[in-house]
């Protein structure tokens, strides 16, 4: 918040301690605030380094209602687990009944305290009404999960002075809590939690796929503890229609555990609730892959996991090369190739870990025969492509071995213009293939089971899209999918989830729709960057073209963005992050190698893709 706003105050921290080997910072939660005056601001705190923990300081003595706003919303923005502090603040029956847990909203500035807190007409002398206000930037739900918001936010604080103690404490509040944007960044951070795709299995095996669901910690509050009970309860509330947990209802830490951490081995042992008879082997080795994934967001190093059961009995054991062959998972398929069209239009790749520009035809019919292609879509297990070629009219599929022929076309489109016919392709694990049709007078998404589909492509309702589908891109995980939808002559990005059959006759479908980058209204290009994260270029309202990494749950990630780019119409990420960057631009394919420039590939390439 802009320390000269008209009447704002910048934060005084009345006592600051900071103690360097034990990383705490105690906040002064009495910072000089007037009783009455103009609107004022409850500046948001400066990130602090990650090794730093921040405790608020407890109610001054004859402190006045405008002090004790201050010091209970400092509290909110502390590093104390339980917000003890902050419930001194609050009367006994208030500190009671209040469930911070609930909610938590982000505002763009931190609150505002928008009266002088001074008593209303009705009020008593020893009574006030103090009204806290903002700029709704988001809000995370008791599950967790982030969601952008907007719109003002306006909630009432009622405050009481004690007759016999002369003290004033609030006991009127609504549940959770509030901060400023740049408070979140420094008390919360995503972590994915995974579960599996419902009915979903991949390869020989029949390999449970993994899905991920980001939710948001508090990043100094035994962050792994916090997340093996979020996986526990169970997914969030929009992607719970498509995933499954294998752990049994009711399944919960034992009673007491805390501080849940690897030992020097960096393995995890997770103590629950559950007998050995309650868990089959094989469930039970799903059970720790969930763990393992999860927490491998938390701790790197992680290289195992035990489960154990009540009576301290070993439920089963996972190490990190184990748990690669129980679930399928995107992020850690490293994939062959690059792919691309050449100059004249057909199919080349070149191996993903090559610092040449040299690109050989793809085998196959798309690579070595005659047709001119406008975009070409590679199978996550890299044994079979589809292009869109006669000027994207026609959707093609071959399989990448030397020699056959193309064939007939799959589906086509009787767009106007090629901008108004398919889209890429874009291929799940389960081998599914999906495009969309932006045929103006008939736009349709459609899905091609295991890329060729059961006679002719089956179309997916949308129910919930308003506007036409100019891009399409799946997960590797086949349940959820980005959309770059047009309306209006504005481009955004949104996140729906795959509903499949499930026998009932109803179909494919895309539900629960929702804004990935709400802040772009111009976006021209996306990729899947990750297990929750895409890569998006696009640019705000009267700005320019940019290129940024967007959470699937429209929150923005902390770290730099791409180095810029300019005249991108296309740019091709990997799950596995390790994989460098590529785009298509103004001086043709181009890739960005991490820690290092923009390098020039192929300056007559278009289309360029990873598998998927």
């Amino acid at each position: 918040m802009a320390a000269d706003r008209k009447g704002g105050a910048r934060r005084r921290l009345g006592r600051a301690v900071a103690y360097a080997a034990a990383g705490v910072v105690l906040l002064a939660g009495c910072a000089s605030m007037p009783d009455s005056g103009d609107l004022r601001d409850v500046e948001s705190t400066p990130r602090q380094d990650t090794g730093v923990r921040v405790f608020a300081m407890p109610p001054a003595e004859g402190a006045g209602p405008g002090e004790i706003m201050q010091g209970f919303l400092e509290a909110l923005t502390s590093d104390d687990p339980e917000y003890d502090t902050a419930r001194k603040y609050l009367t006994a029956e208030a500190a009671s009944a209040w469930r911070p847990e609930r909610s938590t909203t982000v505002l763009a500035n931190g609150p505002s305290i928008e009266t002088d807190c001074g008593p209303g007409p009705r009020e008593e002398a020893n009574s006030v009404t103090c009204v806290l206000a903002g700029i709704r930037v988001a809000t995370v739900d008791a599950q967790q999960a982030y969601q952008p918001a907007d719109g003002f936010y306006r909630k009432k604080l009622h405050l009481t002075k004690n007759p016999k103690s002369g003290q004033w404490r609030i006991d009127g509040l609504p549940d959770g809590v509030v901060m400023g944007k740049s408070d979140f960044q420094r008390n919360y951070t995503s972590v994915d939690k995974f579960y599996f795709a419902s009915n979903t299995a991949v390869g020989t095996a029949g390999q449970p796929v993994a899905v991920a669901d980001p939710v948001f910690v508090r990043s100094k509050v035994d962050p792994m503890t916090q997340m093996v009970r979020s996986l526990l309860n169970g997914p969030t509330a929009w992607l719970g229609p498509v995933v499954r947990s294998s752990f049994p209802t009711g399944t919960a830490l034992r009673k007491g555990a805390s501080g849940l951490a690897p030992d020097d081995q960096n393995r995890l042992t997770v103590p629950l609730n559950l007998e050995g008879s309650q868990v089959a082997a094989s469930k039970c080795t799903e059970m720790a892959t969930q763990v393992l994934l999860t927490l491998r967001n938390l701790a790197p190093t992680l290289e195992g996991v035990a489960l154990e059961g009540t009576g301290g009995d070993r439920l089963c054991e996972l190490t990190e090369e184990r748990a690669e062959s129980v679930a399928w998972h995107g992020s850690s398929k490293r994939p062959e190739y690059l792919y691309f069209l050449d100059g004249k239009h057909q199919a080349v790749r070149m191996p993903t870990g090559s610092t040449g520009t040299g690109a050989v035809p793809v085998p196959g019919p798309l690579g070595e025969g005659e047709k001119a292609l406008r975009s070409v879509a590679v199978s996550r297990d890299e044994h079979t492509a589809a292009g869109v070629g006669d000027e994207g009219r026609s959707l093609y599929v071959a399989s990448l071995a030397s020699g056959g022929s193309l064939g007939a076309p799959l589906l086509t489109s009787a767009g106007p213009t090629p901008a108004d016919r398919l889209t890429t392709p874009s291929w799940d694990a389960r081998g599914d293939l999906w495009v969309a049709d932006r045929d103006p007078h008939r736009p349709r998404l459609f899905v091609l089971e295991q890329g060729v589909g059961d006679g002719e492509p089956e179309q997916v309702a949308v129910p919930d899209l308003s506007g036409r589908i100019k891009d399409v891109r799946v997960a590797a995980d086949g349940a959820r999918i980005a959309l770059v939808v047009e309306k209006d002559g504005e481009q955004s990005l949104l996140l729906g989830r795959i509903q499949r059959d499930d026998g009932t006759g109803q179909g494919i479908s895309v539900d629960g729709l929702r804004p990935a980058a709400p802040d772009l209204e111009q976006v021209s290009a996306v990729s899947w960057a990750g297990d929750s994260r895409l890569l998006v270029v696009g640019q705000e309202h009267g700005g320019v073209q940019q290129m940024r990494y967007v959470q699937v749950d429209g929150s923005t990630l902390d770290g730099p963005a791409p180095g810029a780019l300019p005249g991108v119409e296309a740019v091709a990420a990997s799950e596995d992050e390790r994989v460098p960057l590529v785009a298509y631009s103004e001086d043709g394919i181009v890739r960005l190698p991490s820690g290092a420039q923009w390098q020039k590939v192929d300056k007559d390439g278009t289309a360029p893709v990873y598998p998927g």
